[in-house]
């Protein structure tokens, strides 16, 4: 294919970027530094592609899932557009790491220099108190005029962390208001959930991670104690990324390891793919990306406890991530993503609202967090996970860029300040589960059994419910949430408590959503 090499002077809409508040530039980069990044392709027969999620977003009867290879033929990049970019590379000495039309996403490695000269960028060292040392660029990202229209996306050039993960373990404090701290496996949650009977077999779930790693030591010996049979854990590596303890269970490491154990105590006859990926947005992108089309494992449920405030994401990486999530709903996967830990604010210290972003896209299943109070003789009492401005508290809220969806039309926001209105945007969470630290799961971490909360845990037990509902429907549930919503109740609908400046009520609300599972009712609801 002959290319002119036109400059690269037209803006990825979406691309701007600026430093946040306190950062400072400690100046150029090593020129010579090689990285890699993630160029995303538009997608072939849009229009199509859009009737489809409108008849799926509406719950039609005939928006049956399609295969994976069936979806890479109708609705992947043009090979044209493929080929366009590899010689676009060439032109840049760039090298093509991968280049899959399916996922539409092509990788290029190369140094800072070669990087900076194709998309028209200045990247610098910079420095924050909160973030630690980066790579960053600001302004916009820029393509040859010839290539405005192809790529939608292009990730990686900044290496500035873009999530935090959603865990918190118990910590050593005597519980607020007089109340008393216990604990639960993920067996007795799923007991007091009235989860359907199963193992999940022949089912896969992806769990996606952005750092840490799991020791096989911990996973063996936490399941031998559970009774539970070893579920086959299985490490796929991401972006030069792979399965990496750090031996500090106060970081990723606890949440890698408290997904795993979650979901293989549940699911022990599934199939746990672990998608391990770099903290950047071009990472978790192509993570999630890399898991839905992944041919190998083929995941039915994706379980998320990473993410950060809407306002760190920008337009392109938040357009780009959401594309690929409206590609799994299109092809049956269901995605569990948790809320956050921060309350209304989303722990941005601006005395505004926030939510958590990806929990906030339309095409995933928000987890939110409550405090559960049970015995043997089933729950007791579940309100709004708010342990106080140390302890942490569900995230929820209304988000700030996406669109009311249609199966959330006609519900309504109580403010602990202002009373009832109409909700005017995408409401998050979807639904909720035990998430308090004081009332937390069992696990084994680092060798030490511990209790862990945060959301981080409810979005692997949502995960881990819908494996068996899928095992034991044979097929997967696929896109749930215009299900539930017309259910209009997860199990058990929260009324008590406040995430901040939302308060749980009746029906839905923007704390715990539609509420904690009943799982009986919710595999009758995706039937």
């Amino acid at each position: 294919m002959t290319v002119t090499n036109h400059p690269a002077d037209y803006p990825v809409p979406g691309s701007d970027k600026s430093q946040p508040e306190g950062a400072q530039c400690l100046g150029a980069c090593n020129p010579e530094e090689k990285i890699e990044v993630v160029v995303m392709l538009r997608r072939q027969n849009e229009g199509e592609f859009k009737q489809l999620m409108q008849k799926i977003n509406e719950g039609a009867a005939d928006a049956a899932p399609i295969s994976r290879d069936e979806f890479g033929k109708r609705f992947g990049a043009s090979q044209a557009d493929v080929t366009r970019i590899e010689a676009f590379a060439k032109a840049h000495g760039l090298d093509v790491v991968r280049a899959d039309a399916s996922s539409r996403s092509v990788v290029l490695s190369g140094t800072i220099a070669q990087f900076s000269t194709a998309f028209s960028v200045k990247l610098e060292r910079f420095e924050h108190h909160a973030i630690g040392e980066y790579r960053g660029r600001s302004g916009p990202v820029n393509v040859p005029s010839d290539m405005k229209d192809m790529v939608t996306a292009v990730l990686g050039l900044d290496s500035r962390p873009q999530a935090r993960p959603h865990f918190r373990f118990r910590p050593p404090i005597k519980p607020a208001r007089g109340g008393t701290s216990t604990s639960y496996t993920p067996l007795d949650l799923a007991r007091l959930y009235n989860f359907p009977a199963g193992d999940g077999s022949g089912q896969c779930v992806g769990i996606i991670e952005l750092g840490g790693g799991y020791k096989q030591s911990d996973l063996s010996a936490y399941f031998s104690k559970l009774g539970v049979g070893k579920p086959d854990v299985v490490s796929v590596g991401v972006d030069q990324a792979n399965n990496a303890p750090s031996g500090n269970p106060n970081g990723p490491d606890g949440e890698v390891t408290l997904d795993i154990e979650i979901v293989g105590a549940i699911v022990p006859g599934a199939r746990i793919a672990v998608y391990f990926t770099t903290n950047s947005d071009a990472g978790f992108v192509d993570a999630v990306n890399r898991a839905i089309h992944d041919d190998a494992n083929k995941p039915s449920v994706v379980s998320i406890s990473w993410g950060g405030p809407e306002s760190n994401w920008t337009a392109q990486s938040q357009n780009a991530f959401n594309d690929v999530l409206q590609s799994a709903a299109v092809m049956g996967v269901t995605v569990c993503v948790a809320s956050g830990d921060s309350g209304s604010s989303d722990g941005v210290a601006d005395n505004a609202d926030h939510v958590d972003f990806p929990a906030s896209s339309p095409y995933v299943l928000a987890c939110g967090g409550t405090h559960l109070s049970a015995s043997a003789n089933g729950i007791g009492s579940e309100v709004v996970w708010n342990d106080g401005d140390q302890g942490g508290a569900g995230g929820g809220g209304v988000s700030a860029v996406f669109a009311l969806p249609v199966w959330q039309k006609g519900l309504s926001v109580t403010r602990t300040e202002g009373g009832k209105a109409a909700l005017a945007k995408r409401g998050v969470p979807d639904v909720a589960g035990d998430a308090s630290p004081l009332t937390g799961y069992d696990v084994l971490i680092g060798g030490t059994e511990t209790v862990v909360g945060g959301t981080s845990a409810v979005a692997p037990l949502w995960a881990a419910l819908i494996a068996r509902i899928n095992a034991a429907a044979g097929k997967p549930a696929g896109f749930i949430n215009p299900k539930l919503y017309l259910a209009k109740t997860a199990g058990h609908d929260i009324t008590q408590g406040n995430n901040g400046s939302f308060e749980a009520s009746a029906g839905w609300d923007a704390c715990t959503g539609l509420g904690s599972p009943d799982g009986a009712k919710v595999a009758a609801a995706l039937k």
